[in-house]
């Protein structure tokens, strides 16, 4: 299982990349979007714990913003949520590609075994 703080960086069919930790000191807000980058995400309801949701976006702390805020319709129920994992991809196919397998059911097992 990964640290919540560590970036992600694995071998994988998938073009991985190191990304900044959403707002770290280090980094100021510099975030996928500064780079360029699409950032997919693992977060799991404070609340309900057994509540998960993946998703992809541009700007990861926007997002979870977003999410703890109320404003997104299939997160808004279960808030507030945390940052599980995050990866970020250069090729925004790709990083669609990896949120897709995700939510499949061999992605489903691999991230409750790699990911959660």
């Amino acid at each position: 299982v990964l640290p919540r703080s560590t970036v992600a960086r694995f071998r994988a069919p998938w073009a991985w990349v190191s990304c900044p930790e959403p707002e770290s000191r280090r980094f100021g807000r510099l975030n996928a979007a500064a780079a360029g980058m699409r950032t997919v995400y693992l977060i799991r309801s404070i609340a309900r714990p057994e509540q998960r949701y993946v998703g992809i976006t541009g700007d990861l702390d926007a997002r979870m913003q977003r999410h703890n805020s109320r404003r997104s319709r299939h997160t808004a129920k279960y808030a507030p949520w945390e940052l599980v994992t995050h990866v970020c991809f250069q090729d925004d196919a790709r990083a669609e590609a990896f949120e897709r397998y995700l939510k499949t059911g061999s992605g489903f097992a691999f991230a409750n075994k790699r990911l959660w």
